[in-house]
């Protein structure tokens, strides 16, 4: 087990903590951590972008004019796509792109990815971390105290509506409760700081 610092929100050293190598101090594995957040974007995508193929357009299928006779090319419906108003020709139809991965690689990217963070010293532990009045200025303090260079995302297991709404307006800071972190969030900040309940959390569902 490798022993870690614990700060408070004005970093001050409070104490230490050991965290448990399964989860921190796993191989890197970029081939595993790749998968899984390709599938996850690949999720994200909604894919339900959709027009109406000739056969779907409201309207009658009565000719627009008479066979012959008249000068015009035969017609024999208003649906057509060389018309105003009619069917798309290949017309785009809602896609799943989702793409399924197991709960076995997606648990060993996020451990694989923790692992990263601790090797590069991009992992911070709290004891707690609460903005109790919701105000900008408390979350701002609390970056500027750790002089964190980059994105950061705070994992903890109370993210109270106060909290959120005091981190909503500083773009370098993102709160997320620790049942919902993923592999993608990890990678795409900088910096990650648990609190020592959320390393309790991760660490109880270890085993």
């Amino acid at each position: 087990m490798a022993k870690v610092k614990v700060f408070n929100m004005k970093a001050e050293e409070v104490g230490e903590v050991s965290l448990k190598k399964e989860i921190f101090g796993a191989e890197y594995n970029e081939p595993l951590i790749h998968e899984v957040i390709v599938a996850y974007n690949a999720n994200q995508r909604q894919g339900n972008k959709s027009t109406l193929t000739r056969s779907e357009v409201r309207g009658h299928s009565a000719k627009p004019y008479r066979q012959k006779g008249t000068g015009n090319a035969r017609q024999g419906s208003t649906k057509g796509p060389q018309f105003r108003g009619g069917g798309v020709v290949f017309a785009p139809k809602p896609r799943d792109f989702s793409k399924k991965v197991n709960k076995v690689k997606k648990y060993g990217a996020l451990v694989s990815a923790l692992s990263a963070k601790v090797s590069d010293k991009n992992l911070t532990v709290l004891d707690k971390f609460d903005i109790k009045d919701g105000k900008t200025k408390n979350a701002q303090k609390f970056l500027d105290a750790f002089k964190f260079n980059g994105s950061v995302l705070v994992v903890s297991t109370n993210s109270t509506d106060k909290t959120l709404r005091a981190t909503d307006n500083i773009p370098t800071i993102n709160v997320v409760n620790v049942e919902l972190l993923n592999t993608y969030e990890v990678v795409a900040n900088k910096n990650i700081v648990l609190t020592l309940d959320a390393i309790k959390f991760l660490e109880e569902g270890a085993e």
